[in-house]
Parts: structure tokens; sequence; C-alpha cells
């Protein structure tokens, strides 16, 4: 299992690193719609894992809304002035406000699948307030230009993931190592809380690359943020694994060999951009 995640790993990162530094944000954009329309079938499992027509019909739901946000919203305009879009500031704020309430789901669950288990339309809604709101940020941090760089934009996508990544890295080989008491073992029985701490230290790796590259930022400020984004990572992580236990679905897809699906490599990214991106808005712009 982890060599075939190693070998997958090998190829991907330098296709992910490609696409954010390399592709314009015009291609950019309408490349993530194909990565999140796979998403999106993924998450018709979870609405119904053994009716092809919802799951279609989901991912046909999704691509038109993700097709429309960038007619409606072209590149050029998803920044104005230093302002973000009223429609991408939208989204992102609603996306924002679901992770609060799925923080509330996954801390009261199994009680709360009462509510959602057996209602496709309600994991349909949580289905679009995953996915929708991290590819708006996406392409949010993406646009962002810089005088200093052109890659800026690029860079804080690669920072939100690299937050992400130290974070999970750090989790699974702490909670390997000495992982013993059970963060939530209800939602995803594997996780240790002392795993959780692993990660939240190993995003200092992070934080230390970011006060080298970028001295003149405030350190506390920068600590605080990470810690708080990767937080929202394992939320994130947390949330995918209740709606997967509800469905009795182990991984979200096979498309990726050792890692699952596109869902199960996103779902700490779901909830950690649009989150970043407030907050960059809020700290740094």
């Amino acid at each position: 299992m982890l060599k075939q995640r190693i070998i997958t790993a090998i190829w991907l990162i330098p296709l992910v690193l490609g696409a954010i530094f390399l592709l314009p944000v015009e291609y950019f954009a309408w490349a993530l719609v194909a990565v999140f329309l796979i998403a999106a079938k993924e998450w018709g499992r979870i609405i119904d894992s053994q009716c092809d027509v919802t799951q279609w019909s989901f991912t046909g739901t999704l691509g038109i809304l993700l097709i429309a946000i960038n007619l409606i919203v072209p590149i050029d305009a998803v920044w104005l002035r230093g302002q973000l879009h009223p429609i991408y500031l939208a989204v992102i704020l609603i996306g924002t406000f679901w992770w609060a309430i799925s923080l509330l789901l996954v801390v009261t669950y199994p009680k709360s699948a009462k509510l959602w288990q057996k209602n496709p339309m309600l994991k349909s809604m949580f289905g679009q307030l995953t996915l929708v709101p991290c590819f708006v940020a996406l392409i949010a941090l993406k646009s962002i230009s810089s005088q200093i760089s052109p890659y800026y934009g690029a860079s804080l996508v690669l920072l939100v993931m690299l937050i992400v990544w130290a974070a999970d890295s750090g989790a699974y080989f702490v909670g390997k190592a000495i992982g013993k008491t059970k963060l939530m073992p209800a939602v995803s029985p594997a996780k240790t809380l002392e795993g959780l701490v692993g990660g939240l230290a190993t995003t200092m790796v992070v934080v230390a690359g970011v006060m080298y590259i970028s001295p003149e930022q405030e350190l506390g400020l920068v600590v605080a943020v990470t810690i708080f984004v990767a937080l929202i990572s394992a939320l994130g992580d947390l949330s995918e694994s209740m709606f997967k236990r509800a469905a009795c679905i182990k991984d979200s897809g096979t498309i990726l060999p050792g890692h699952g699906g596109v869902l199960d490599r996103i779902d700490s990214l779901t909830a950690a951009l649009p989150v970043f991106t407030l907050i960059y808005i809020a700290f740094w712009m």
C-alpha cells in the first residue's frame, strides 16, 4: 500500500505543480472543471452508491455550476482593484459557513446522520457546498497577481497544499508510531489525538520556510494562521470520512492507486482553501 502511494505521488506531484505554476489562469480554471467532475462523480457514490443515475445527475449538475462560474466571472474580473468579485466572495463565505455546520455534524455523528443519511437532496447539497467553494478558492488564489513575482498566486496555492500535506504526513507517521488516543472513533477509527498534534507540529516546517522566504511577516500571525488552516484541513478529512462511513464506502474511488479517489486526495483541501482565502483577504489584501 505504501509503495503504491509513493509511486502515485511521484507522478502526481509534478503534474499538480506543473498545473499550478505553468498553466495560465484561464486554462487552469477549465482544467479544474475536469478534476472536480471526477470528484463529483465520486461524491455521487456517497449520495447513492448503487444508483448510477443519481451519481451522474449530481456530476452533471455540479459541472453546470462550475462552467457557469467560469463563464459569468471571467478571469480578468476575479480581482478588481484588489477586491474579490462579489460572486466569488459570496461562494467562499457560504463555503466557510458550511464548514462550521460540518463541524457540528462531525462532532455529533452518528446522531447527526439521522438528519441526512437517507436524504439524497441534503447529501447533494453538502457535496456542492464542499466542492464549489474549493473550486472558487483555487481560482481566486491562483489569480492573485503581484509586481514582485508572476508566480505569487501559484505560490499561495502551493502554500496551502504544503500546510495540508505537512499536517497529513505528520499525523500519519506520528499516529502510526505513538498514536493511542482515538480522536473521533465513530467517524474515523484510525485517527488519533497524538497524530493530530504531530501533524500540527510538522506544519511548523512550513512556517519556518515562509519566514525564511518572507522575513517581514509577523511570526505570530503566520503560526496562528498555519495551525488554524491545518485544523480546518483535518475537519475536511473527517467530514469526508463521516460521509463515506455513513455510505459504507472505504475509498471514494480507485483512480489514484494507493490513494483512492480524487475526493480522497482533496478532502482536506476542500476545507483549507476557502478558509485560507478568506483569511488572506482579511489580513493581507
